[in-house]
C-alpha cells in the first residue's frame, strides 16, 4: 500500500523461568534453546537499515542476536515486559493465597503488583516507544507489549489476555500512514508471520 506505515514486534525467545510459567518480567534471564526457523525471520524480517529495535533485558538482546545475526540492537526500556514487582519468579501456584495478588488479577490495568507496575503504565510506555519508530522496524519485544498493541490496534479489539502470543512469535502492523499511527488509529492490516502465516483481520 502505497504511503503505508508498519511495524514488526516479535516475542523474545523462551526462558527458563518461562517455561516454568512463573512471572518473569523484569528478571533478567538468559534464553534457552532456539528452536524456530530462524532463516524466515531473516528473510521476512529484516529491516532494509540493518538495526533491530527491542527491549534492553538480556532474553530479548540474546534473541535478537540468534534472529538477526550482525544487525545493530538498539535497546529501549520502554519496552520491557511488565514490572510484577513481588510477583517476580513466582508461579500462580506460590501466590494464589496472597489477596493483592488476587486483587491485581482482577484488575491488571488499573491496579499494579507490590513494588510494581500496573498494565496502564506499561502501556505509556510502549506506545510512547512505538510512535518514535521509523517505517520498517523490526522489535523483539515482551508478550505484554506486544499484547497491548494488539489491543490497541487491532480492527476488533479484544481483551489482553484473548491475545495467544508464543514465544518467537511475530506480527505485522500495518497503518495507512504515520498519522494514522499517531492518532491511535486501527490497523489496516494485522498479521502474524511468518511461521503461520495467519491474517487476523
Amino acid at each position: 500500500m502505497a504511503g503505508s506505515h508498519h511495524l514488526y514486534l516479535i516475542r523474545h525467545l523462551p526462558t527458563a523461568g518461562n517455561r516454568a510459567r512463573k512471572y518473569i518480567g523484569w528478571t533478567d534471564e538468559p534464553i534457552e534453546t532456539a528452536d524456530v526457523e530462524l532463516e524466515a525471520y531473516r528473510e521476512v524480517l529484516m529491516p532494509e537499515s540493518g538495526i533491530v529495535y527491542g527491549s534492553d533485558l538480556l532474553r530479548a538482546k540474546e534473541s535478537a542476536e540468534l534472529l538477526f545475526p550482525g544487525a545493530v540492537y538498539r535497546a529501549d526500556a520502554r519496552f520491557r515486559e511488565c514490572n510484577f514487582g513481588d510477583f517476580e519468579g513466582k508461579t500462580y501456584a506460590d501466590l494464589e493465597m496472597d489477596k493483592d495478588y488476587r486483587a491485581w488479577l482482577d484488575n491488571m490495568r488499573e491496579l499494579a503488583p507490590r513494588d510494581g507496575e500496573s498494565l496502564a503504565v506499561v502501556e505509556v510506555r510502549v506506545l510512547e516507544a512505538l510512535l518514535e519508530l521509523p517505517n520498517g522496524a523490526a522489535v523483539v519485544t515482551h508478550g505484554g507489549p506486544i499484547r497491548i498493541a494488539l489491543s490497541q490496534f487491532s480492527k476488533e479489539p479484544q481483551g489482553f489476555w484473548s491475545w495467544q502470543v508464543p514465544h518467537g512469535s511475530a506480527w505485522k502492523f500495518e497503518w495507512q500512514s504515520y498519522e494514522k499511527l499517531k492518532e491511535g488509529g486501527r490497523c489496516v492490516s494485522l498479521s502474524e508471520v511468518p511461521i503461520t502465516g495467519k491474517e487476523t483481520m
